[in-house]
């Protein structure tokens, strides 16, 4: 599956639009990665628990998109989109959007 932030594919065109797709994820922190998160905070540097959380919950999210798109008969998604929110304190939704369309070459 063609997934791309952009409006159009190169030597592609889009036969058919079938709409939005998208999928999410909810994660919570883990207590003790906040502390070692909390130590790394006052020497700096990358907090790399959190930063392999959201790549994590990033293919998630891209994952569960492509298989809605794939159930509505999808060979490519175009405009992926992705946003955060915070559900509850501690707790973030990651969310990943896009038009699930029919291309063919151009």
């Amino acid at each position: 599956m063609i997934v791309t932030t952009t409006d159009l594919i190169p030597d592609k065109k889009i036969a058919r639009s079938l709409g939005l797709v998208r999928g999410n994820t909810i994660r919570a922190r883990h207590i003790g990665k906040d502390i070692s998160a909390m130590f790394k905070s006052i020497v700096g540097g990358e907090i790399s628990d959190y930063t392999k959380l959201m790549a994590e919950s990033r293919e998630q999210a891209l994952d569960r998109m492509t298989d809605e798109a794939a159930r509505l008969g999808a060979n490519a998604i175009v405009g992926l989109r992705f946003t955060t929110s915070m559900v509850m304190d501690g707790a973030a939704e990651l969310l990943a959007y896009g038009t699930a369309v029919v291309v063919e070459d151009d």
